[in-house]
């Protein structure tokens, strides 16, 4: 059997929906500014899919230090990864304002997030080690285990009960072994917006010894005081051992970080593959990332304007009865009993009669007869987008209750909410 013999007979749990799906559901192209409306398919949309927390994607500052970087700089500048001929000053002076402000003794680029904690784990353990991880894990966790020769137990998501049975049949192998323990989880859960126990893991602590390895890209400039994350916001910073950070998200980048004790961090500067062998982060990036630091900072202003909205929006769509699940964030999941017929038909509806973009999330991603729609508040947002999409949310509620969207999608009605 030729090895492409499977791209004809067997495209994958999401592309057998590719015929039908890809430009519209899957693949779609939101075009103009980066804002709280873009244009999808020639219409102005009101688009709730970007992770652009803080609004600075478009913010006039980084816009200017971005322009002027790729002016001076070009996207070519340095050549070559960090080890070899790709190191610069200024890749020094991001790595030491993001350890202090996550409250870390150094920190390390990444070129990618998630090729960086691929590589983080890969690099972290090895055949004597054990990892502990959570149900919910991100699929750049579940790729970095995949490297991993030593055991690996899940436990349920945030099932307290369930870590310490693990971390009992994790300890019993390291004392056999002689290796180390190292417990995965998340600060921000991407798709239902629900924290990591972090507390309660932390206090595990105090019967097992392991390390604690937190992902925390959504959490990263939204949660705590300062914005430095969900260990912050729980006050746990002192007890999680590796903490990862990505630009994608709040920083409205590319990139990412790992910020841990100064050995840790020299350590993994010298045997993170994903970073020993590719390219140093372009220059622009790192002076952009710079300026988009500084001004999570300086002016929390933004984080202020995204809480608002996001207290708006999550309080206005609980009072028209809709389940947001979980969330503790800004991540806002709307979740729907359904087909997978009957959430296209809806998202189409969203789409074309009201003007509302956000992402659909179906099977295998979410439990069959589960349909998630997935809203993320930014800073841009206003209080008028909320009250629209509130509204707009209700009345598709009410349709999909009453098997409006077993018909035909010609049959949807074109109108706006009310």
């Amino acid at each position: 059997m030729d090895v492409f013999d499977k791209c004809a007979v067997n495209m994958g749990p999401l592309g057998i929906y590719a015929q039908q799906a890809e430009g519209y559901y899957m693949f779609p192209k939101l075009e103009g500014e980066l804002s709280n409306r873009m244009i999808f398919q020639g219409k102005e949309r009101l688009v709730w899919s970007l992770n652009n927390y803080l609004g600075l994607g478009n913010h006039p500052e980084v816009r200017k230090v971005d322009a002027e970087a790729a002016k001076d700089w070009g996207l070519a500048y340095p050549m070559g990864a960090r080890m070899m001929s790709g190191h610069t000053s200024y890749h020094e002076e991001l790595e030491k304002q993001l350890a202090a402000f996550v409250g870390r003794e150094s920190a390390y680029l990444l070129n990618y997030g998630y090729q960086g904690m691929v590589s983080i784990i890969n690099a972290m353990v090895d055949r004597k080690d054990v990892i502990v991880y959570d149900g919910g894990a991100h699929a750049c966790i579940i790729d970095g285990m995949r490297l991993h020769f030593g055991k690996r137990f899940v436990y349920p998501h945030n099932n307290m009960e369930n870590l310490e049975k693990e971390l009992k049949r994790a300890t019993r192998i390291v004392e056999k072994t002689g290796g180390g323990i190292l417990v995965i989880t998340e600060g921000v859960y991407g798709m239902a917006g629900d924290l990591g126990n972090l507390k309660d893991i932390v206090a595990l602590k105090k019967k097992f010894k392991f390390r604690l390895f937190i992902d925390d890209a959504h959490g990263f400039g939204t949660m705590g005081p300062t914005g430095a994350g969900t260990d912050e916001h729980f006050g746990v910073q002192d007890e999680v051992d590796l903490y990862f950070g990505t630009f994608a998200k709040s920083m409205a980048g590319i990139g990412g970080f790992v910020a841990a004790r100064k050995d840790v961090i020299k350590y993994l500067q010298y045997n993170m593959r994903s970073q020993v062998y590719a390219k140093s982060l372009p220059m622009p990036m790192v002076i952009g990332s710079l300026k988009r630091l500084e001004l999570i900072k300086n002016e929390p202003e933004h984080r202020e304007n995204l809480w608002k909205i996001v207290h708006a929006l999550q309080n206005g769509l609980k009072e028209k009865g809709l389940n947001l699940g979980l969330t503790q964030s800004p991540v806002t999941p709307v979740m729907l009993n359904g087909t997978v017929g009957e959430a296209t038909q809806l998202t189409y509806d969203l789409r074309e009669n009201y003007n509302i973009f956000c992402s659909i999330v179906i099977y295998p991603v979410v439990p069959k007869g589960i349909m998630l729609l997935r809203l993320i508040p930014t800073a841009v947002h206003t209080l008028e987008d909320v009250d629209y999409t509130v509204k707009a949310f209700a009345e598709v509620k009410y349709k999909l209750e009453n098997k409006k969207y077993s018909e035909d999608l010609k049959e949807v009605p074109n109108h706006q909410p009310g």
